[in-house]
């Protein structure tokens, strides 16, 4: 199994900043990719940003140009770093191991986007 270790979200203002951390422990080496996945109070959860093992990326349309997925291999950490954040990106965010066919999920992390 993977146990995920989520950081860095807060309150900030529209068209701030914020940076989330994952760091991955345990099986790491069977992970086949990180995902950032948000969900807001009466929504369902959605894919926010994704990257695998082999370094291919994606993102939702909503974040694409204001939100950035990188990894650092030498700390087994994911990070998400959203600029020009909006009132409609407030969810919890949580972080998402694939070892296929599982699904490891960290607690979770509130972002709150004032207007």
């Amino acid at each position: 199994q993977v146990q995920l270790v989520e950081s860095g979200g807060g309150l900030v203002q529209a068209g701030g900043s914020l940076r989330l951390s994952c760091a991955a422990s345990g099986s790491i080496f069977s992970i086949n990719a990180i995902g950032w996945y948000r969900q807001a109070p009466g929504k369902q959860r959605e894919l926010v940003a994704g990257i695998t093992s082999g370094g291919s990326i994606n993102y939702a349309n909503s974040v694409k140009g204001r939100f950035t997925i990188s990894r650092d291999n030498a700390k087994n950490t994911v990070y998400l770093q959203m600029n020009n954040l909006k009132p409609e990106d407030t969810a919890v965010y949580y972080c998402n191991a694939l070892r296929w066919p599982f699904w490891d999920w960290g607690q979770g992390t509130q972002v709150t986007v004032s207007s």
